[in-house]
C-alpha cells in the first residue's frame, strides 16, 4: 500500500491559517489576533532571557567557545543566543543555560 504525501495546498505567509481552515471570518480574526499575542509573547521572553545570556557573556569577557563550554552548548549556539535567534530556542533551553550559569529564571503567573 502506497501512503499519499502529496503537497495539496500551501499557505502563505501573513494569511490569517484560520480563514484557510474554514472558521467564520469574525473567529477566524480573533483567534489569529489571539494567537500573534502568544507569538510576540513568547519571542519578547525569549529575547529577555538571551539578553540576559548575552550580558553574562560580556560582563566576563568570555569567547564564544569558552561560553559555549561553559553553557554546555556548541559555539554557534552561542551565537545564536547572541544574535537573538529566538526561533532556534526553547524557552526550556535557554532556562537551562541561564541555570548553569548561576541565573535560576523564577516564574510568576499573574500580577
Amino acid at each position: 500500500m502506497k501512503i499519499d504525501t502529496g503537497i495539496r495546498h500551501v499557505t502563505r505567509p501573513g494569511v490569517n491559517l484560520f480563514l484557510e481552515l474554514g472558521f467564520a471570518p469574525d473567529e477566524a480574526e480573533r483567534l489569529h489576533l489571539a494567537s500573534q499575542q502568544q507569538i510576540n509573547a513568547t519571542r519578547q521572553l525569549k529575547e529577555q532571557l538571551m539578553g540576559e545570556l548575552a550580558a553574562w557573556i560580556e560582563q566576563h569577557h568570555l569567547k564564544q567557545a569558552e561560553a559555549a563550554h561553559i553553557l554546555m552548548v556548541s559555539r554557534p549556539r552561542v551565537s545564536d543566543v547572541v544574535n537573538k535567534k529566538t526561533t532556534k530556542f526553547t524557552i526550556d533551553a535557554l532556562v537551562e543555560m541561564l541555570d548553569r550559569i548561576g541565573k535560576p529564571v523564577r516564574l510568576a503567573v499573574g500580577r
